[in-house]
C-alpha cells in the first residue's frame, strides 16, 4: 500500500510557475513508477507526465512539453513536478500517481486526494 500527499498547489497569474510535490509513504517507494494527472472542470482525467523507479526516463503530454520537468528523488520518497510558463488551460485538479511493475502507466495503482493548481489570465 502506498499512500501519496500533494502539495504546491495555488493561484497563479498566467507565464508564471508552480512546483508540486508529492510525498509516498512507504519504504518501496523506488519500485513505483510515478506520475501526475490533472482533471479540470468538466473535462475528463487526463495524463501529465511520468518518470520511471531510476529517474532516467519521462514522458510528457503534448501539451506540457518544453514547459513542465518532473523528477524525483528516492531518498526523501517524494516525487516533483516543476511547471513554467503557466497558462489559463492548465488550471486543474493535479493529481499524484504510482504505477507498480507491469502496471500501465496510464493506469496507476495509487492515486493520491490532488492539489488545486489555478492560472489567471
Amino acid at each position: 500500500q502506498v499512500q501519496l500527499v500533494e502539495s504546491g498547489g495555488g493561484l497563479v497569474q498566467a507565464g508564471g510557475s508552480l512546483r508540486l510535490s508529492c510525498a509516498a509513504s512507504g519504504r518501496t517507494f523506488g519500485m513505483y513508477t510515478m506520475g501526475w494527472f490533472r482533471q479540470a472542470p468538466g473535462k475528463e482525467r487526463e495524463f501529465v507526465t511520468s518518470i520511471n523507479r531510476s529517474g532516467g526516463s519521462t514522458y510528457y503530454a503534448d501539451s506540457v512539453k518544453g514547459r513542465f520537468t518532473i523528477s524525483r528523488d528516492n531518498a526523501k520518497n517524494t516525487v516533483y513536478l516543476q511547471m513554467n510558463s503557466l497558462k489559463p488551460e492548465d488550471t486543474a485538479l493535479y493529481y499524484c500517481t504510482a504505477s507498480g511493475l507491469g502496471t500501465p502507466i496510464r493506469r496507476p495503482d495509487y492515486w493520491g486526494q490532488g492539489t488545486q493548481v489555478t492560472v489567471s489570465s
